[in-house]
């Protein structure tokens, strides 16, 4: 379609209709608020989903629905709409050569910089969906690390969609999300339910700190601060350059001196950022602050 084009969202009266400019500039805004660009190809399922708000919201037309997302002062209906538009895919272990490489060699790296037992080591998963990854990092350090109890270990994980945050503090997961988990890490960290899913154990939900974040909006992560390891995982491809340096910079900001940082397998900090050092260890490239205090 060509701008100013019309789409409608069913034929006859009462249909409602967006055209290619409106949707530019929504598309510019959920930029702006988020640092999420939509391709082109997903404009279709973005119109849809917000046909769907403009319905519930009982806005006259798309213009009207505009308007309350920008001058609604809560950010309730912004965030409904961040919920829609954000994809949840994952699995307990999944990428599991980064958790190898966070066992095998960050944490030795990281633990070697503390100044005496009993010294605090925060990670932050971000994004982490329904959970599977900070609960997958949890279980991997309880099982596989020797120096789990030498250290006041903290495991922050952060989203931007309100509504997995809520399934992840329920820590409820069906066999699809658990294919690759050992069977003796299921039976010792999860309870059978009756309706044939698995519940994370109340001690290991409760060890978990869930907050609502969006990592481009400064308000949100100017508190997260002395971080030794960050998983940000298949995220910034879903950023255009910008955002993704601005994305590298608070992230800078947040790690400690010689914390690391863990991208998904088709993200490169290098070609995002000169603030970190590339690190090969045996089972993963990760991204390392400097150790020195500038």
């Amino acid at each position: 379609m060509t701008e100013g084009q019309q789409t409608n969202s069913a034929s006859g009266e009462g249909a409602i209709i967006i055209t290619d400019d409106d949707l530019e500039k929504f598309c510019e805004f959920l930029y702006r608020k988020t640092g999420i660009r939509i391709e082109s190809k997903k404009r279709y399922f973005l119109e849809r989903r917000l046909i769907e708000r403009v319905g519930v919201m009982k806005c006259a037309n798309f213009r009207d629905y505009f308007s309350l997302l920008h001058f609604e002062d809560a950010g309730r209906e912004l965030q409904q709409v961040v919920n829609l538009m954000t994809i949840n895919e994952t699995y307990f272990f999944r990428e599991m050569y980064q958790i190898d490489c966070l066992i095998n060699s960050i944490l030795a790296d990281v633990s070697r910089r503390k100044r005496r037992q009993g010294d605090r080591l925060k990670i932050w998963s971000v994004p982490c969906s329904t959970g599977e990854e900070p609960y997958s990092i949890a279980i991997s350090l309880l099982e596989r690390w020797p120096l789990v109890d030498d250290f006041e270990i903290e495991i922050h994980d952060s989203d931007i969609d309100s509504s997995v945050l809520e399934r992840a503090k329920v820590g409820v997961y069906d066999e699809r999300a658990l294919h690759l988990l050992p069977m003796m890490y299921r039976q010792k960290y999860f309870t059978p339910r009756s309706d044939g899913n698995w519940q994370i154990i109340s001690d290991l939900r409760g060890s978990i700190d869930f907050t609502l974040v969006n990592i481009s909006n400064l308000s949100h992560t100017w508190q997260y601060r002395d971080f030794d390891v960050i998983f940000c995982r298949n995220l910034l491809i879903y950023f255009d350059d910008v955002s993704r340096r601005q994305a590298a910079e608070m992230f800078y900001e947040a790690l400690s001196p010689g914390g690391f940082i863990c991208l998904g397998h088709s993200e490169s900090m290098s070609r995002m950022s000169s603030l970190f050092v590339p690190r090969k260890f045996a089972d993963a490239m990760v991204y390392q602050k400097s150790p020195q205090r500038l």
